[in-house]
């Protein structure tokens, strides 16, 4: 048998596997825990290792259906949407806005890292945005959808760069987020302020409570609801030729049902959304981790090793040495700065991922939490579609010669 193809509940069965695995290294190796490394992190890399480790040995080639973890994509953006009160989005508004700002310039650093660094190894420039913002910024996702134009227009393997690039750039956003979090709390003294005291009274007061059917009856049905309520209106914006990612829409309307809830004086239980929440993130992650293959990006490691590294030195620096400054030189700052590192070389996904693993060891923060997730959601494609033509339509991309012309 040269192939095993993994499906439906198995995928959950592996993922939810990994995750053990990874919880249990951690717990082992104190370094890990130290720095705060997420499970899905450490457990995933493994299993992509040992399943590539297996297909170089003659065995079956493992794969994955990932059906399963799309729509635990969308459960996560539905419960970052039911936590996203008005009076916290008012209350975050000014930061959002410096971090958007911050994003945009963070993206021109990137491509402009990648684009240097594809002209001095003697590539076509073109191919630097791919070690830049189209693959770690931007995404598997993105990182097909502009490979297939640039091979388009003459890049040939530039969707195999892409991909190669978004696959390690996430394990890396993973790995630097919570280190260098870790390193920013511990040098500054920094804590949570009073300020969360009351939410922290709220999310033991929901904690108390009792977890009847009824209200896990509720959580789901909310959370179905809105995802229902997204596909519809995706249908209609494709329809009408606005293309939005499904998690967006079902995150939109989750906003609108908590705010409504609110209105009508019966606000939702949000203690219970973020669980459920967090366990959409972690197998998500696990399942994205684990399903990596890499021996298909053996041949072009030493390269991809050496541009990641770069790249991990350039969103270090501009995180600690700009990101942190303008978000407040506080605690809160010091979270953002992890979820901005995943999110600036893998995904919001492990952005979440990084912030998690650092506020479980050192207490909340819900600026953090806003103001990332929206970020992500919301603004980073959209400014790095407008940054990757910006670099496009530079004269010596275009004139520089095409491989083989």
């Amino acid at each position: 048998m040269n192939n095993l193809h993994v499906t439906g509940v198995d995928v959950v069965i592996v993922a939810i596997a990994v995750l053990w695995v990874g919880s249990r290294i951690t717990r082992a190796v104190p370094i890990l825990g130290k720095y705060s490394i997420p499970i899905a992190v450490t457990g995933g890399l493994l299993c992509s290792i040992i399943v590539a480790a297996v297909s170089s040995l003659g065995g079956p080639k493992i794969t994955f259906e990932m059906t399963i973890r799309d729509t635990l994509l969308m459960i996560f953006f539905t419960t970052i949407g039911v936590s996203a009160k008005f009076s916290r989005l008012a209350a975050g508004g000014k930061a959002l806005g410096v971090m958007v700002v911050c994003a945009g310039v963070f993206l021109v650093v990137q491509d402009f890292t990648g684009v240097l660094l594809a002209s001095s190894f003697g590539a076509h420039p073109g191919y630097g945005l791919f070690a830049g913002s189209v693959s770690l910024a931007g995404g598997h996702g993105t990182a097909i959808a502009w490979g297939q134009e640039a091979e388009a227009a003459g890049l040939p393997n530039a969707d195999l760069a892409g991909i190669a690039f978004a696959t390690f750039g996430l394990v890396a956003g993973g790995i630097i987020g919570g280190p260098v979090s870790e390193w920013l709390i511990k040098r500054n003294g920094l804590a949570p302020d009073g300020a969360i005291e009351e939410a922290n009274n709220l999310e033991e007061a929901e904690e108390s409570d009792v977890y009847s059917l009824e209200s896990a009856l509720g959580v789901m049905l909310v959370l179905a609801v809105c995802l229902s309520l997204g596909e519809v209106i995706n249908r209609w914006l494709f329809s009408n030729d606005i293309k939005l990612p499904g998690f967006l829409t079902a995150m939109m309307v989750g906003i609108l049902v908590t705010n409504l809830a609110d209105h009508s004086g019966k606000p939702l239980p949000a203690g219970y959304y973020d669980k459920v929440g967090e366990i959409s993130l972690q197998l998500f992650l696990a399942m994205s981790l684990m399903s990596m293959d890499l021996s298909s990006l053996a041949d072009s490691f030493g390269t991809i090793f050496l541009v990641l590294m770069i790249q991990i030195v350039v969103i270090t620096l501009f995180a600690v040495l700009v990101i942190f400054r303008v978000m407040g030189r506080d605690y809160d700052a010091a979270v953002i700065v992890g979820g901005f590192c995943g999110l600036g070389m893998g995904a919001t996904p492990v952005a979440i991922a990084n912030m998690n693993a650092v506020t479980r060891k050192y207490g909340p923060s819900f600026k953090a939490f806003l103001v990332i997730p929206l970020v992500g959601a919301f603004f980073i494609d959209l400014l790095n579609a407008l940054v990757i033509k910006f670099f496009i339509g530079l004269p010596f991309l275009q004139q520089a010669p095409l491989p083989g012309g």
